[in-house]
């Protein structure tokens, strides 16, 4: 049985879609059992309806407003604070929450802690290419600035990850740049590279930003400030398109038809790019997995971290990233 704690609290859509979602999880994996951390309100009777569900009654929130470090040294009984310590203490195996990226981030960092070695967590998310393929992207916000030896790092956290989540037996890794060539970047581009050359961690040159959605690379790293910019900037993308075609859809029964037709592979290619298809954005460094959904995450978005949670938590996803940065140091 693996048990995985969920932050019930700091969701923008609330705690009854993100127990709707838990309870999907539960009835989809008869080897789950899910710790469930919020309010007595909320949690208690949910735990009392759904076997497998264990309550963990808490009576702080830490909201997107408030200054993360502040709020987890100040608020000791907030949900996400509570259900970092329970990992920690070894009653639950990984963490999903919806909340604040900040407080789940600090949260993780300081309730969890890293592995031995790791400089720096990073949020890491596979996204969706042509073929099926599924490339590795990370940080996606964890760390505005990184040192080249923290870019090695995230590219061996990566393979790691990408082994475990997409099936990649050896998988190759790129830097995310403003050209493909060698000489190109800034000054601190050109450093990442240099490092990520003599890293032994399966770099083969820069990407550019359309590798994002390719089957070019297995795994693109990044800092996260130029990662989050990335990401979001492929979101607005997506929504634009999708807001004009429902636009253009309107214009004539005849497109109006069309885009009827074409509705279930939009939302299919939209549930990629949101990163619904594991719940969000994973954080690699961590002694154990945490999954980070977005504030709006839907039960399904909620079903499917709490599953990719407890996949990388059986798949000991934490020694493998130990293990692949050991050796590396070596």
């Amino acid at each position: 049985m693996t048990t995985i704690c969920v932050d019930v609290m700091g969701s923008d859509k609330g705690p009854e879609e993100v127990l709707k979602g838990v309870a999907a999880a539960l009835a989809a994996d008869a080897q789950l059992s899910v710790l469930v951390a919020g309010a007595d309100e909320y949690v208690t009777p949910f735990c009392a309806e759904h076997e497998g569900a264990k309550a963990l009654v808490t009576t702080e929130v830490i909201h997107m407003d408030e200054h993360p470090t502040q709020a987890f040294r100040t608020k000791k009984d907030a949900s996400i604070v509570r259900a970092a310590a329970a990992v920690h203490n070894g009653e639950a195996e990984g963490l999903f929450s919806a909340g604040s990226t900040g407080a789940v981030l600090t949260a993780a960092a300081f309730g969890i802690g890293r592995i031995k070695g790791i400089k720096r967590p990073a949020l890491a998310l596979p996204c969706p290419g042509v073929n099926g393929h599924h490339t590795v992207m990370l940080d996606l916000g964890a760390n505005a600035d990184v040192r080249p030896e923290v870019i090695v790092q995230f590219a061996h956290m990566g393979r790691a990850y990408a082994k475990v989540a997409c099936g990649t037996e050896n998988p190759t890794v790129g830097l995310l740049c403003n050209g493909s060539e060698d000489t190109k970047g800034s000054e601190m581009a050109l450093a990442y590279h240099k490092a990520l050359a003599e890293g032994n961690c399966g770099f083969i040159g820069n990407a550019e930003g359309t590798d994002i959605l390719s089957d070019t690379f297995d795994v693109i790293v990044t800092d996260g400030f130029t990662g989050n910019v990335a990401l979001k900037s492929i979101e607005g993308t997506a929504k634009f398109l999708v807001g004009q075609i429902k636009e253009a859809a309107g214009s004539s029964k005849k497109v109006g038809i069309g885009a009827l037709l074409m509705k279930p592979a939009l939302k299919a290619v939209a549930s990629e790019l949101s990163g619904d298809r594991y719940g969000g954005a994973i954080l690699l460094g961590l002694k154990a997995p945490v999954v980070k959904g977005h504030g709006s995450s839907t039960a399904a978005a909620v079903k499917s971290g709490v599953l990719a949670c407890a996949a990388a938590a059986r798949a000991r996803l934490p020694h493998e990233i130990a293990e692949a940065c050991s050796i590396a140091a070596k």
